[in-house]
């Protein structure tokens, strides 16, 4: 099949049918489980390479999916602010759609409010689990899902009460404020402006203000101050989802249009970078600006492939996974996947023996989470936040 019949209609190529109740892009549920596909375990298969083959080639590739200590970036580092920009770009296909339905604001602000309470409750789940019950003391407040869930809240609740203009304005205020704010403030007894994991002025913010524990002691990577910029990541995704869904625009050239937005965020990311370091534990705003970039460019390839090329059949193995993409983060807290992948594959590590045994796990750990969702897929059971 050629890839014009496959698209077929113009209808057909613009959204799919999900099994939620509104219409959303291919290319998003395939970019998400892409994003996705790295948590389930796809970033394995290059530590075990570079364990199995002591290659330096295979080791610089691997040290791509850790995280720096403090400043830089690795490629690790774009999975949580892409699954963050992509549930912006979902907005307009959810949110957008309700509205157009006739729900009211207040009514969508309240629904907002309870997608983000829920996220967060989840965040606590997988920070601390259901094992034990502990002390305030002992529990961490602050994760992943705690930022999705409050970026999202305040970036949807921007979306339905601002026009587009104002859209862009607050995705701007907010990281120029929070630029402006540790450039001239920091932590008790350091100087103005001091970006160190002890000196600056978000890390400090959250031992003030964050109960329980912080990750790091003096400072949490999901910290409560650092998700001011992180609504801007969220902003960001709003607005590319309401030009791809705007049908004013030809779809080849929305998909140039996110493209070269994305090559000069990452242009003004690394002047930016000269005085305000990227930096994703503090999320600062040449952070927003680089990863926005990054996002921007892969929300452009995979929408050019996928809805205006028609090319989806390859695209269905991520699928799979972005439709239930929380449901398999949190997983690891109800299952054992060590236990079960060797269950049932152990006996082809031991067939392959040392020292490659251990990327064959790797990828046989990728395969039974896979055919997990796949089973979920099937049944249509998703997990709705």
């Amino acid at each position: 099949m050629t890839a014009k019949n496959a698209a077929g209609s113009a209808d057909a190529t613009d959204v799919n049918t999900s099994p939620f109740t509104y219409e959303r892009l291919y290319s998003l549920d395939a970019l998400r489980g892409f994003d996705m596909f790295w948590i389930l375990g796809g970033e394995e298969i290059f530590h075990t390479l570079a364990k199995a083959t002591g290659s330096p080639f295979w080791g610089s590739i691997a040290n791509q999916f850790t995280h720096p200590d403090w400043n830089g970036f690795h490629l690790y580092d774009l999975i949580f602010p892409l699954f963050l920009f992509l549930a912006g770009v979902a907005t307009p296909y959810s949110i957008g759609r309700e509205l157009e339905k006739g729900a009211t604001r207040p009514q969508l602000v309240l629904r907002v409010i309870k997608r983000a309470a829920i996220l967060v409750l989840l965040g606590l789940l997988v920070n601390n689990g259901l094992k034990t019950l502990k002390s305030i003391d002992e529990i961490r407040f602050a994760s992943v899902l705690g930022r999705i869930g409050i970026a999202y809240m305040f970036a949807n609740i921007i979306y339905l009460y601002a026009n587009r203009k104002w859209q862009i304005a607050w995705f701007w205020a907010f990281i120029i404020g929070y630029w402006l704010l540790l450039k001239f403030t920091s932590a008790p007894g350091h100087p103005a402006g001091d970006l160190t994991m002890a000196g600056n002025f978000a890390s400090y913010m959250d031992t003030q203000i964050l109960p329980g524990k912080l990750y790091l002691g003096i400072h949490d990577p999901e910290g409560l101050f650092s998700t001011i910029p992180a609504i801007s990541t969220g902003l960001l995704g709003i607005l590319a989802g309401t030009l791809l869904k705007s049908g004013h625009q030809h779809k080849a050239r929305k998909a140039g249009l996110l493209a070269i937005v994305g090559i000069v965020f990452l242009i003004l990311a690394q002047i930016w970078n000269l005085d305000f370091p990227i930096n994703k534990n503090l999320w600062t705003s040449s952070f927003v600006l680089h990863v926005g970039g990054l996002s921007l460019l892969l929300l452009s390839l995979f929408y050019y492939v996928i809805d205006v090329l028609g090319y989806k059949s390859w695209a269905f193995y991520f699928k799979v996974i972005g439709m239930n993409s929380i449901l398999i983060y949190i997983s690891s807290k109800f299952i054992n996947w060590n236990y079960a992948t060797a269950g049932f594959f152990g006996w082809l590590g031991q067939l392959v023996g040392e020292p490659y045994n251990i990327v064959v796990m790797a990828i046989c750990f990728i395969m039974v989470k896979w055919m997990f969702l796949y089973f979920l897929y099937r049944k249509k059971a998703f997990l709705k936040v």
